[in-house]
């Protein structure tokens, strides 16, 4: 798997901007087979300069939705919690 399909978006919820500013944990939506050691890998080719700590990862389920008398069912995806190193610089400063 190549470094730019692993991580496929930053997710930016209320408890991740709390996790980025106290912690210094950024979250990310990533490829659904992707492992801790790619992860950590792509997160470090990605932005350079920047040296993680430690990678968590966590399977969402995806949610029953219904239209009607119509039941669907969003796809399971899976996010990463990436604690970068003390002294690091914020990946998400200039946006």
């Amino acid at each position: 798997m190549r470094v730019q399909e692993i991580l496929r978006r930053p997710l930016i919820t209320e408890k991740s901007t709390e996790l980025r500013d106290d912690r210094n944990i950024i979250a990310f939506v990533v490829d659904s087979r992707a492992n801790k050691i790619e992860v950590r890998r792509a997160v470090e080719a990605q932005f350079q300069g920047v040296k993680v700590a430690e990678v968590r990862i966590v399977n969402m389920h995806g949610k029953v939705r219904r239209q009607g008398r119509f039941v669907g069912r969003r796809p399971d995806w899976k996010k990463a919690y990436v604690r970068l190193a003390e002294g690091q610089i914020d990946l998400f400063d200039n946006v």
